[in-house]
């Protein structure tokens, strides 16, 4: 198959002229149509050569693409594309082998999220895609997700996600860690975020007037509001969640340079997955590794910190020092006979 990110641009633009039958489209009207949409994409582009408009010629025409059925018409020692049939449009063909093939390959990978609910329809339409276009079966697994399909709350994650989708204002029983019984929500669900394996719901929480957290692991229960929807027009979640690490973010806090001195065997591990997209590398030594990140600190950026043990040490500042260094020794004090 012809190849590279722009190739279903080219096609389309190809399938105009073939159908054009007011002008004839030699070699280089191609190439100009196709650089003129590319530009429009992207200004930096560098156009493409003679070459590939060939290939994507050929394609088109092979029985792995559309079958096109291209006229190649000599007009003196030049030759111009037109269609043989002027109401040919590869965007009126079947999909062919190789999208099918794109499409199961897609399918499978979604298929692995077992247990997730808005994932269901995936299961249901495999064999209906596999008996209408013949794909072949495919029994190996080649790919696996971290997924827990014991987690507790996953079952309201289907609940949730539609929630969001249609706008719809949930009841919500919550059971917070620190209390013994469940208490009611009026909840305007907004956003799904997993991490480290847990499920959260961001949303407006009507009686603090205010964007709240719920894990989906501490809902006991979901019911319909008839409650209008309040739209989210003050939360990109995209920036919500770039200055914390996890779910946690402090109302009105502002990120802190934190300076961390890692263990030079840890280094490697560090360096290859940061702790956060803001990570930078100080310094690199022969006994350590010395980086930065800038975040809101919370309890999510705490417990990471702890998970390396004695391989880390906070430099800066003083006060997330003083913090990581009480927990350290109160875990210490279970220790000591």
């Amino acid at each position: 198959m012809a190849s590279n990110k722009n190739a279903l641009t080219r096609f389309h633009v190809l399938d105009k002229c073939f159908a054009n039958p007011m002008k004839k489209y030699f070699i280089g009207d191609l190439i100009e149509a196709c650089d003129q949409v590319l530009l429009e994409i992207d200004p930096n582009s560098n156009g493409i050569k003679r070459r590939q408009v060939l290939e994507d010629i050929k394609y088109m025409e092979s029985t792995e693409g559309w079958s096109a059925p291209i006229d190649h018409c000599r007009d003196g020692k030049k030759v111009y594309y037109r269609y043989s049939d002027l109401n040919f449009s590869i965007d009126n063909q079947p999909l062919n082998q190789v999208e099918l093939e794109q499409i199961k390959s897609a399918m499978q990978i979604l298929s692995r999220f077992k247990g997730m609910p808005q994932f269901e329809w995936v299961n249901e339409l495999a064999p209906k895609m596999e008996q209408s276009f013949l794909l072949e079966k495919g029994n190996q697994t080649i790919i696996s997700f971290e997924n827990n399909q014991d987690l507790k709350g996953i079952e309201h994650l289907g609940k949730l996600f539609q929630s969001i989708l249609y706008k719809r204002v949930l009841c919500i029983s919550y059971q917070s860690f620190k209390s013994d019984r469940a208490k009611e929500y009026v909840f305007h669900p907004y956003y799904l975020k997993q991490y480290n394996n847990r499920w959260f719901v961001l949303g407006y929480y009507v009686e603090l007037e205010k964007l709240t957290t719920f894990a989906l692991d501490r809902i006991t229960d979901i019911s319909d509001s008839d409650i209008p929807y309040l739209q989210n027009e003050e939360y990109d979640f995209d920036e919500y969640f770039e200055d914390i690490v996890g779910v946690t973010r402090q109302e009105n806090a502002e990120p802190e340079m934190i300076k961390l001195a890692f263990d030079l065997k840890i280094a490697p591990y560090v360096l290859s997955k940061p702790l956060h997209g803001t990570q930078k590398k100080v310094s690199l030594s022969d006994s350590e590794l010395i980086i930065t990140i800038e975040v809101i600190p919370n309890y999510e950026l705490e417990t990471l910190i702890l998970s390396y043990g004695d391989r880390v040490k906070v430099l800066e500042p003083q006060f997330f020092q003083s913090l990581i260094r009480t927990r350290l020794e109160k875990a210490f004090g279970l220790y000591c006979w």
